[in-house]
């Protein structure tokens, strides 16, 4: 079987699964978002990922990126960026990017608007929430969000669509449920808030391995790489 074909069939079976999911959770299947992550493949597999269908690719390195980007590899399917992104980074991507996944810090909501302003543009972000309070994770801390949100309200430059996390991934399946769901009431809390430059539409959670259990519990934007393209 070609590269292609390989991916191609790969996303025709993850998207059957989610539709299972959803409907079996009496969602539409068509509200929840597949991410291809593409990082380290190349311009040509990005392209059969959108061929095949994928909803918007995903990128963790900004040099990558903007390579890919150079060559048109994203041509037809929004970009996103899904990686931890340092304060130096950010005024090569705002304006390049569809929407940026990873905002894990009021640092970055702030250079980020000003960015965008500067270029007269608004940029949509998704607020990283390290759920599991993970020392060696980056991400907002649940406690943390309504300072976030009060922070987005007077910040000019940026519409925060809603939340992205990678909980803690363990064995027992419960224990990741628990972190799932416990980000989708966060999600839900936020979504009956009014603030000023915020429209949460987006809960961004579950990846090759835990995609399913993320969808169970709520999640309408999955990251997904290996299962996609196969193992690096």
């Amino acid at each position: 079987m070609q590269r292609n074909s390989i991916i191609s069939e790969n996303i025709k079976r993850i998207r059957e699964e989610i539709a299972t999911l959803a409907l079996h959770s009496g969602r539409d299947p068509d509200a929840i978002k597949l991410i291809a992550a593409s990082k380290t493949r190349d311009a040509t597999e990005v392209r059969e990922a959108i061929l095949a269908g994928v909803d918007a690719v995903g990128e963790n390195r900004v040099q990558e990126m903007l390579a890919k980007n150079e060559s048109g590899a994203y041509q037809g399917a929004p970009l996103h960026f899904i990686g931890s992104l340092q304060s130096n980074k950010v005024r090569q991507i705002v304006g390049v990017c569809d929407l940026i996944e990873s905002v894990d810090s009021p640092a970055l909501i702030e250079l980020i608007g000003k960015k965008a302003v500067s270029l007269g543009i608004t940029q949509d972000i998704l607020i990283e929430v390290n759920i599991g309070k993970e020392p060696q994770k980056s991400g907002i801390l649940p406690e943390q969000m309504d300072e976030i949100l009060e922070l987005i309200s007077k910040t000019d430059g940026i519409n925060m669509l809603g939340l992205m996390a990678i909980p803690p991934i363990y064995e027992e399946n419960e224990r990741n449920c628990y972190y799932f769901d416990a980000m989708l009431k966060l999600f839900v809390d936020i979504s009956k808030e009014k603030y000023d430059n915020t429209r949460v539409r987006f809960l961004s959670m579950g990846m090759s391995d835990s995609y399913a259990d993320a969808i169970r519990a709520g999640s309408n934007m999955v990251r997904i790489g290996s299962a996609i393209f196969g193992a690096r």
